[in-house]
């Protein structure tokens, strides 16, 4: 007995000393994680390739390489690209030897589509030479050819055209942007006149990209990616979706809609039809079935969930709804022989699911406790070997290798040993019914050094979108870890409007932007007062970014339940946000009428016309290129609080779009938050 109590005792010792030996989380531990990038898989299914950003404070330092490991488990990552310009979209050829890649190395104006010879080794070779640049490449099937997009100007169909329009633009003396529709601008950009045209390009040193849309009438607004194309079986021809109605968004939602056209010329043919929203077309492994999402388009409703769909090839008849059995958000699509695979959002997790060929058997893979799984991608080999990525609440992502029984294999650690001296608590969710009879979920992150005989503070914070969700995922513009270390127990409320649980769910915050939500988060903060002794709920705070901003400004319009508040990108008043965002109709559509209409929602849940209630003191951050809630509403909110007295600070970040994104001006954001956040709290 004496020996046991003894031993007791020293594993006791030594995990409290090895708890000892962990640190809180700094903005540098955080900001100088490696970030690791989506999985690509050879064909064989025997090594996959991901990018790995070793971070800086200096950007100029920053480390963006392509990095390559086997799938088995039983080696060490490798770098097969070396500097400082970084690479992205790469993708295998069929037969496993070349990668294809976009970089911006030196001596280019524009990114460029590189080739690097896996087989054999050696350097990255320049494939492409377009002044506007190259995006997005895909190999045909034959590896033959390599399909890719860039922005030209239109009626551009050959290079030397897009160069002498881009030296004469350089040469005007005035600087004016003048438009005719709408939209102008998008997130953090001013749009232009450029199209996007996708082209294709021989697989040898002296080849020249050709462009495919030469007679194509139907144009694609700058902004449009080739992510979405896709080729052909016989690699005759590409599959694209494309929206030809973007200059409707004023008033309607517009449509994006299935089109191919054949590499030997001639107008796209058009190949779905409908108030229907289509994308990420996939051919089913023989080739007899083309497999998309597709979403309700102008049906009335604030948020329509992707269905995956299957149709006859290439007649596109026979459509069969395959995703009838799930009513989640569904990822990206994998096509096996018999069996489809793919991620969907599932109730604060990304999880993995396989479904048979016909639509039946759906089954959740994913064995993991908790985390999500994103990016999965897979080979064409027989066995299939399924790769992804894999991040939780205490951990980036990671590359893993995902099994047949669900359970998956770590093939990359590149943060293991930052991590493993880091002090991190995992999230933990709890579910409560409503005052309106929903059931709700919540998840709370404890502080570091966590001791449940301790009082702390309640930091409530307010996801985006408000089709969003709380995930159990690693973020670095609001990280759990960094926000609870200064003593502080996180509230994370997936507020009706979330994503996750069920399509119903989702919509149901139509026509109740915030008032509804705003209850239910108050809600959730008695719920985890009530239920966890060690939060002091005398004490709460509250903030949040872009609709999390637009319910804290809410939650300063309507109650005082709050010691401070915090509001980055948030809407102050809802007629500005309408008459200045890049997104308008949307707004329409959840409040119910146009704002001059003065529909009952416009007037009763819009926070400016409580401005008379506002006494909570206010931190207000922005980043002066957002675009999709622009600096006027910030500056409005501004402008109210001072107005009346109320205790506040403004901070525009001049460089920073709708995210805080630099790294300096990331840890500056941190500090005056937590500032804040201690004034108030302490």
């Amino acid at each position: 007995m004496k020996i046991k109590i003894l031993l007791i005792l020293i594993v006791v010792t030594t995990f409290q000393l090895f708890a000892q030996d962990k640190k809180p989380i700094t903005h540098e531990d955080m900001w100088m994680l490696k970030r690791i990038g989506a999985p690509a898989v050879s064909p064989d299914g025997k090594h996959v390739v991901f990018s790995v950003v070793e971070p800086s404070y200096d950007e100029k330092e920053q480390i963006n390489d392509i990095w390559i490991n086997t799938t088995d488990g039983n080696a060490e990552p490798r770098k097969l690209t070396s500097g400082k310009a970084g690479e992205n979209a790469y993708s295998w050829s069929p037969d496993g030897k070349y990668l294809a890649f976009v970089a911006k190395r030196e001596g280019d104006d524009e990114a460029q589509v590189y080739t690097m010879n896996i087989a054999e080794g050696g350097e990255a070779q320049r494939l492409t030479k377009l002044s506007t640049g190259a995006s997005s490449p895909k190999w045909s099937p034959d590896g033959k050819m390599i399909l890719f997009s860039s922005n030209v100007f239109p009626k551009c169909y050959v290079d030397s055209c897009n160069k002498k329009l881009l030296e004469e633009k350089k040469k005007i003396k005035y600087k004016a942007r003048v438009y005719t529709s709408f939209p102008i601008r998008n997130w953090d950009r001013w749009l232009d006149e450029k199209q996007v045209h996708f082209f294709v390009q021989a697989f040898h040193p002296d080849s020249f990209a050709r462009d495919i849309f030469t007679n194509v009438s139907t144009s694609l607004q700058d902004g449009f990616s080739s992510s979405n194309a896709i080729w052909t079986k016989d690699g005759n021809g590409i599959l694209y979706i494309a929206s030809t109605d973007a200059n409707s968004a004023a008033y309607q939602e517009p449509s994006h809609h299935l089109y191919k056209v054949s590499l030997s010329g001639g107008d796209a043919v058009k190949l779905t039809e409908g108030k229907w929203d289509f994308a990420n077309p996939v051919f089913s492994k023989d080739g007899k079935y083309l497999y998309c999402f597709r979403g309700a388009n102008n049906n009335n409703k604030i948020y329509n969930e992707n269905k995956l769909y299957r149709y006859d090839w290439p007649s596109m008849k026979n459509e069969l709804l395959m995703s009838k059995d799930l009513d989640r958000p569904i990822q990206n699509l994998i096509t096996d022989k018999n069996t489809l695979y793919f991620t969907a959002e599932n109730q604060g997790r990304d999880l993995v699911y396989s479904l048979s060929a016909e639509g039946k058997e759906l089954k959740m893979l994913s064995q993991s406790a908790d985390g999500c799984y994103t990016n999965l991608q897979a080979s064409v080999s027989n066995p299939i070997i399924l790769v992804a990525n894999y991040e939780s609440t205490i951990m980036p992502p990671e590359i893993v290798r995902i099994y047949a029984d669900g359970s998956h294999t770590f093939l990359s650690n590149f943060n293991k040993d930052k991590l493993s001296k880091l002090d991190f608590q995992k999230g933990e969710s709890f579910w409560f019914t409503s005052s309106r009879g929903k059931k709700i979920r919540s998840m709370i992150i404890r502080p570091a050094g966590f001791d449940d005989k301790k009082k702390y503070p309640l930091f409530v914070v307010i996801h985006g979108g408000p089709a969003g969700s709380w995930k159990e995922n690693w973020s670095y513009r609001w990280n759990y870890q960094l926000l609870a270390k200064p003593g502080y127990v996180l509230l994370m409320t997936d507020f009706t409007g979330s994503t996750g649980y069920g399509e119903a769910f989702s919509q149901d915050i139509q026509y109740d932007p915030f008032k509804g939500p705003g209850q239910e988060i108050n809600e959730a903060a008695v719920e985890a007062i009530k239920r966890f002794s060690f939060i002091d709920g005398t004490k709460q705070a509250a903030g949040g970014a872009s609709y999390g901003g637009h319910l804290a400004n809410w939650l300063q319009a309507t109650t005082t339940h709050y010691k401070c508040l915090i509001s980055h990108a948030g809407l102050v008043n809802s007629v500005s946000q309408w008459g200045t965002s890049d997104d308008i109709f949307s707004r329409e559509m959840m409040n119910g009428s146009t704002p001059w209409a003065q529909s009952k929602t416009w007037k009763e849940q819009n926070p400016f016309n409580y401005a008379a209630n506002f006494k909570t003191p206010m931190l207000v951050t922005v980043g002066e290129n957002d675009f999709r809630v622009p600096i006027n509403n910030s500056i409005e909110n501004w402008h109210i609080l001072q107005r009346q007295k109320v205790p506040s600070k403004l901070i525009v970040f001049p460089e920073e779009n709708h995210w805080i994104l630099k790294a300096e001006d990331s840890r500056f954001f941190y500090q005056e938050l937590q500032a804040w956040l201690e004034k108030y709290l302490k």
